[in-house]
């Protein structure tokens, strides 16, 4: 019998290639394909995919949302070649299937396995779908989706979750006086990094023996390090870092999760069971962040804030000592937090895969 062979294509941050390469370990792994990867020299795909050890092959293409006309008029002139180009790589490559994950080289190439009739599946971690995926939602043979609100953009979906590395699901539980972890991404978040110094002293004064941990980013340590130290609250009690190295101990001290709503992040915030007070950023595409965390609160998981709340200090005051001085309130969250969970996901969708891909083996 002929090698497996998958192409998965997309990219740009964090959310699309992570779960993509813990997919593509999968099918190398346990159903020894050989995998190919397509993305852009802009995304972060270009340094992780190597990174972790599979091939990968970079085309020419860019955004359509959010960016001046100017920006979309240049993409769409590249796109018919970018287009052609996936094509190439699709005949030479001959896949048994191609997994398109988001992003910016997730449409050109999805286009042209659907028109060299190849197996098809996106996967599609918010509850709003991207463009790219929204384009052949319907035209694909499968789909591997994290929230069921999802389904209606597809034919075929099937609630598989997003990937999330397997020590979230096995976290203890935390011990000890409230502890919060304010976590801002990669790159942190400035909103986080502006607003939540300014009520540090209430907000340690509102809780009794809490502890807090803000991961700002590399480029903001310096400014929010100095903001906490200008508010003058206690230092022995606060902390912060621009990266966190092992964000699965961070969350098991957590006791609530102050962060952004993006995929993998409310996915791993359910697999850890945790409590989360969630502020989706606003400029997202197709602000599916709020849809995400829309999704998280409907469950009884979380509690959702938006931007503009974070500049009157006195709400978020009231939202985090709310929950914080409320353990069972957390509990219930905790719980909720773990029924929106799906482990083992990446799995799931390289069965799939291999299944789709087994008619062309």
């Amino acid at each position: 019998m002929a090698q497996l062979k998958i192409l998965i294509a997309g990219g740009g941050t964090g959310g699309h290639i992570i779960p993509a390469l813990a997919v593509a370990r999968e099918l190398r792994d346990r159903h020894g394909a050989e995998v190919l990867l397509v993305g852009t020299a802009r995304g972060l795909e270009s340094r992780l995919v190597p990174e972790a050890g599979f091939p990968l092959h970079l085309i020419d293409v860019g955004p359509l949302k959010s960016v001046s006309l100017a920006t979309r008029l240049r993409t769409l002139s590249r796109l018919p070649a970018s287009i052609f180009e996936c094509k190439r790589l699709v005949r030479e490559f001959h896949p048994g299937a191609v997994l398109g994950v988001g992003g910016y080289a997730s449409g050109p190439a999805m286009l042209a396995a659907l028109w060299l009739k190849i197996p098809t599946m996106i996967y599609e971690p918010n509850a709003m779908p991207g463009l790219a995926n929204r384009l052949v939602g319907k035209r694909v043979a499968r789909a591997a989706i994290n929230f069921p609100a999802a389904t209606r953009w597809f034919r075929n979906a099937e609630v598989t979750g997003v990937p999330v590395r397997p020590e979230f699901f096995s976290l203890p539980a935390p011990t000890g006086p409230p502890h919060l972890l304010i976590f801002g991404g990669s790159l942190g978040a400035r909103i986080f990094n502006i607003n939540v110094p300014k009520l540090i002293p209430a907000l340690l004064c509102s809780v009794p023996g809490l502890t807090l941990l803000h991961q700002c980013g590399e480029r903001n340590a310096a400014a929010t390090t100095e903001a906490y130290q200008s508010s003058g609250a206690d230092a022995s009690r606060w902390q912060v870092r621009p990266f966190l190295s092992d964000m699965a101990a961070e969350f098991a001290r957590a006791h609530l999760i102050l962060s952004r709503s993006g995929a993998t992040t409310v996915a791993e915030e359910a697999a850890a069971g945790k409590p989360a007070l969630l502020v989706p950023f606003a400029a997202a595409t197709d602000d599916h962040q709020r849809r995400n965390a829309e999704a998280m609160v409907q469950a009884g998981a979380a509690v959702m804030l938006e931007e503009n709340d974070l500049e009157i200090p006195e709400r978020l005051l009231a939202a985090l000592t709310g929950l914080l001085n409320d353990p069972s309130r957390r509990s219930a969250m905790a719980a909720a937090a773990r029924t929106q969970a799906h482990e083992g996901a990446a799995a799931r969708i390289a069965n799939r895969l291999a299944e789709l891909a087994a008619p062309q083996a």
